[in-house]
């Protein structure tokens, strides 16, 4: 069974890789690391570390060393951390280490969330119904931004040859809590939330268009739903049957729901381009969300083209996380990897037993593996909670 955690570089280094890999392996009771070799800025308190209690790690950049011959020519190319550079390539060491360390290598890799990129190619970032730019967003409509993927993920895998890649962010992102110090007066709601998020930049107006979806009308009609949720005093929901009923509950405004039909194309088809240009030695597989549909994921045609997905079920009773699971095993067929993500934070998991009965519901229900969120960012006592998670789905 899979069993890992998710880890970015610096706490690895912080420990050191002997140390590391023993904790992960003897006191979590885990197989494998799934390490952040593509990542977004952020705050993080980092309870494990001797010296660095508060990291802010750079935005938008790789911790691997690019192969410059796979770049030349593109208009958007990485960025190399300055911690590569400080304090080693990790991605390296792990991957040379794994008969030593006994762990299995997956790349955490953050694809088209990155605010920095954004900024640079302001052409190629999603754009709401009134133009205006999401710039943590690299659309998946975008040339561009699609090659820069592709790329990404060959330059890991022919490379590197780690075990598994796991896409974050290969799909249109949610407007809320996507940037740094967010202001919302209104109080948004969810579908308030996804409306402000589709997208209606030149990429994907032409891509709609060219396989003949109303673009225009669905602009106007998202905007106007924009404009109306702006001036209510409270905010009212307006789709009694959202998310639940997933693109049918704007059944009645045929121009967005074509619109939201054609949504999940650009993402399933950059997922297929994706896995097309990986090592055919490591497995592809999609970090997700319940209601993946409102980042434009279709898990059940995205699982043809891939090796399967981890969705994340954090803060979930064990009776929905099964739920989510059983749906996702049905969506991807058995012979797809299908992952379990849990999140190990206090107070959404505030003693052990949270936390064993929500993967053993999983497993229970068709899961493949478990990752666990996250290493440095927790205390090394919940270590032990994650051992206990591991013997309730390992007796």
């Amino acid at each position: 069974m899979h069993l890992s955690m998710w880890t970015y570089p610096w706490d690895i280094q912080d420990q050191g890789l002997e140390a590391f890999a023993a904790e992960l392996s003897g006191r979590a009771g885990l197989n494998t690391v799934s390490l952040a070799t593509s990542y977004h800025a952020g705050r993080f308190l980092q309870p494990r570390s001797p010296a660095q209690k508060a990291y802010f790690p750079e935005d938008g950049t790789v911790y691997f060393r690019p192969d410059e011959t796979l770049w030349q020519g593109k208009t958007i190319r990485p960025l190399m951390a300055q911690n590569v550079v400080e304090r080693g390539d990790m991605l390296a060491a792990l991957t040379t280490a794994r008969e030593k360390t006994g762990l299995k290598v997956s790349c955490w890799t953050v694809c088209l969330h990155n605010s920095r990129l954004g900024m640079l190619h302001p052409d190629h970032i999603t754009r709401n119904a009134f133009g205006n730019a999401n710039y943590y967003n690299l659309c998946p409509s975008s040339p561009a931004a699609r090659d820069y993927v592709v790329t990404l993920v060959r330059d890991i895998t022919t490379n590197y040859k780690p075990d598994m890649l796991e896409l974050e962010s290969p799909n249109f992102m949610g407007f809320a809590h996507e940037y740094h110090h967010e202001k919302d007066g209104v109080g948004l709601n969810a579908e308030d939330d996804f409306l402000l998020s589709l997208c209606f930049c030149d990429h994907c107006t032409a891509r709609a268009e060219k396989a003949g979806v109303p673009m225009e009308g669905a602009r106007r009609t998202v905007a106007r739903f924009i404009a109306e949720l702006c001036e209510r005093a409270v905010p009212e929901k307006q789709f009694p049957d959202f998310p639940e009923a997933g693109i049918d509950a704007f059944r009645d405004h045929p121009d967005l729901h074509a619109f939201l039909a054609w949504r999940s194309e650009p993402v399933t088809s950059l997922i297929g381009e994706i896995k097309a240009a990986a090592d055919s030695a490591t497995r592809i597989v999609l970090i997700d969300l319940k209601d993946g549909w409102l980042g434009g994921v279709d898990l059940a045609v995205v699982g043809k083209l891939c090796d399967g997905a981890i969705l994340c079920c954090y803060d979930m009773t064990p009776e929905a996380v099964g739920e989510v699971i059983r749906t996702g095993r049905a969506a991807l067929g058995e012979e797809k990897f299908l992952g379990l993500g849990l999140r190990v934070f206090y107070p959404e998991v505030g003693e052990p037993a949270i936390l064993a009965a929500r993967a053993k519901a999983a497993v229970d229900a068709g899961a493949d593996g478990v990752n666990f969120y996250n290493y440095g960012l927790i205390p090394a006592k919940r270590l032990d909670w994650v051992k206990e998670a591991v013997d309730a789905i390992n007796p």
